[in-house]
């Protein structure tokens, strides 16, 4: 895939005419160009050939360099010598926003972290405003230990200048230029970032890694393709299990196979359905701005409610389709095909039931939530699929039967139908030993490896997080030891006593637009003294999209998110507040609730399961680094006694946490 609109060695770009570098790239665009583009191009071209002249045989530049992850494109992009030129204009701007600043920072860092050539160079993020008085005198080169610049303001006439001064101060070996445009472009994206990209019709190959050491998605999205597609051309029914680590790429899997069969005429037309309501608002919310903004830039208007109303077929609650399919009790839903995010989160027969009795007014209902949807896609005469998207230990709400309920339901009931499961669905974390176990070696069962994603790709800059935080979890300190010596020089995880120092922390390793946030279990009640109060909810939409402006989003390290928040989705850099409800003790965890005034213990075993795997959720959101905070209790409150805290503070010190 070409990732850029025009590209030429700079000796060649200098001396080709501006109208025919502006046909280069107007004929890139799959629709007419507007005016007020077709002028900042040409601007920008006539800019570039006076400023590039005394580097002409120096290097290459690109213009409008994709970056697919941010479905958005680099104006320009020059590799001069052996520095990485990230160029940002702003034609007509007289300043230099905070905001023009953070997007090119997100350019630079973007190929630092996810272009394989570029890991190693001088990037130099270089705002130009055109109609600006003046730029950054004297420029200051200032490196971060990645080498990625902070942001130089320029101004056209200055810009000449500024490229001299950072080739004079960065240091490195020319850029071998054929072997750097050949490197891989490996990204990680998030889950927002995900579903930008395939809705704007990038395919999961354009925004996922696949270097060696992660598991192919398209191997994956591959593998569930086939399935659908026997079934349609047999007519018969299946349900496969895609099973994976924290942040290993499951919800990708299904946005995926959710975006090439977006046409309801299509018989393949599939949905993508989620019982994770702050999961579905943010997703929803976060495209509908997008294609917003997408139409604009094709110079049309779409309103934000009309984009609302197209988004909502895309990405569904998993109940508000239930409760269409119980309208009508026999007609089938349009879709042959349905995706279910976090399968094992799906409600047991109890809950089901009390929910329809108590919200509902269904007095008799019998089915858990599994067996009943199941069912409606059950409704089709010809084929249908079910494809459940399954993570381990996730399951943190009463009520949540986990995938072994699945599993039963289409044993006991759905007979007919052809079950695929991951290889890795045994797995003592899934919950579904036994029921495996009982139908292994049936003719309707096959067991198929490419179901399971085993490397987590959301911690990009070490995959061993997920198995790390499992350790904590499992109370084994020296596995947990040797694994933080091989994550922590990528991934840094500090902790602390103090709120206040964590937070200072964590503005200073955040650059750009990557988002931090502060998390908490839900369970915590006793961080009211720190000014966290659980029971005041966030709004996930502000929370998730709003930017550093606005008091409401999770930049102000204000209002903190709990796992039932946050579940799904994730953050650059994280604040975990760890509180009473969950101590470290030599021979356990121990579990409590806050009820009242007073901590009571948590002896039932199942909610015991949910409150770790709460701090799993917790504990697993970061994608590059996060600190963990245990305050220092109060000797003068017995609900926030020291001897609560100090043990849980000691226990992470012993895996060699550095503390700050």
């Amino acid at each position: 895939m070409r990732r850029w609109y025009y590209t030429d060695r700079i000796e060649n770009f200098v001396d080709t005419p501006w109208e025919t570098v502006l046909g280069h790239l107007a004929s890139a665009l799959s629709f007419s160009i507007e005016t007020s583009q077709r002028d900042a191009w040409i601007i920008q071209i006539k800019s570039l050939q006076r400023v590039l002249e005394p580097f002409r045989h120096r290097g290459k530049v690109y213009l409008e360099f994709a970056v697919p992850r941010m479905g958005k494109r680099i104006d320009v992009l020059a590799v001069i010598e052996h520095v990485v030129f990230v160029l940002e204009f702003k034609v007509g701007a007289s300043e230099f926003t905070s905001g023009a600043i953070d997007q090119v920072c997100d350019y630079a860092l973007d190929l630092k972290n996810f272009h394989k050539m570029s890991r190693d160079k001088p990037i130099a993020p270089i705002l130009v405003a055109t109609r600006a008085a003046r730029g950054d005198k004297p420029v200051q080169c200032v490196q971060h230990l990645d080498a990625v610049l902070r942001v130089i303001r320029s101004t056209c006439e200055g810009l000449g200048g500024v490229i001299r001064q950072v080739l004079g101060c960065c240091k490195g070996e020319a850029i071998d230029i054929e072997m750097w445009e050949a490197g891989r472009y490996c990204p990680t994206p998030t889950t927002v970032e995900a579903a930008l990209a395939l809705y704007g019709g990038h395919s999961v190959e354009d925004i996922s890694r696949n270097d060696a050491s992660a598991i192919n998605l398209s191997r994956t999205s591959d593998a569930v393709s086939e399935i659908i597609r026997y079934s349609r051309d047999h007519s018969i029914k299946s349900i496969c299990f895609v099973t994976g680590v924290p942040g290993a790429g499951k919800t990708l899997v299904g946005l995926n196979i959710a975006t090439k069969h977006i046409d309801q005429s299509s018989d393949l037309y599939s949905v993508f359905l989620s019982g994770n309501g702050p999961l579905v608002a943010v997703l929803r919310e976060a495209l509908a701005r997008d294609k917003v903004r997408r139409e604009a830039e094709k110079g049309r208007q779409l309103k934000l409610g009309q984009a609302r109303s197209e988004v909502k077929t895309f990405i569904q609650n998993v109940h508000h389709f239930r409760d269409e399919c119980l309208i009508d009790a026999e007609r089938p839903p349009i879709e042959h095909v349905a995706l279910f995010d976090e399968a094992q989160r799906a409600w047991n027969q109890e809950q089901t039931a009390k929910f329809m009795r108590q919200k509902k007014g269904w007095a008799d209902f019998a089915q858990s939530e599994p067996e009943f949807l199941v069912s409606c896609l059950d409704r089709h005469r010809d084929w249908a699929v079910v494809v459940c998207l399954v993570g381990g230990g996730q399951e943190i709400n009463t009520g949540e039967a986990g995938i072994g309920e699945w599993m039963r339901v289409v044993r006991e009931s759905f007979q007919d139908w052809q079950i695929y499961i991951s290889s890795r669905l045994h797995d003592a974390e899934y919950g579904a030993g036994q029921v495996i176990a009982d139908i292994r070696g049936a003719s309707n069962v096959t067991i198929e490896n490419d179901l399971h994603l085993g490397v987590s790709m959301r911690s990009f800059r070490a995959e061993s997080v997920s198995a790390l935080i499992k350790s904590i979890l499992d109370h084994d300190a020296a596995e947990a030891f040797q694994l933080n010596q091989s994550v922590c020089d990528r991934y840094p995880i500090v902790i602390t006593r103090d709120l206040c120092a964590a937070k200072f922390w964590l503005r200073q390793q955040a650059r750009g637009t990557e988002r931090v946030g502060m998390v908490v279990s839900s369970q915590a009640q006793r961080l009211k003294p720190l000014a966290i109060d659980v029971r005041a909810s966030v709004d996930p939409v502000h929370w998730f999209l709003h930017n550093k402006e606005d008091v409401r989003s999770s930049y102000y390290l204000e209002d903190a998110a709990t796992e039932f928040d946050i579940q799904g989705l994730e953050l650059d850099w994280v604040c975990v507040v760890w509180d009473g409800d969950f101590r470290y003790a030599p021979d356990g965890w121990q579990h409590f609730s806050f009820v009242g005034a007073r901590w009571n213990r948590i002896r039932r075993h199942e909610r015991q399961v949910y409150q770790k795997n709460a701090y799993r959720v917790l504990l697993t959101r970061a994608r590059q680094g996060m600190v963990i905070v245990v305050p220092t209790g109060d000797e003068s409150d017995p609900t926030r006694d020291p001897s609560i805290y100090d043990p849980t503070f000691e226990y992470l010190k012993r895996i060699g946490f550095r503390v700050i």
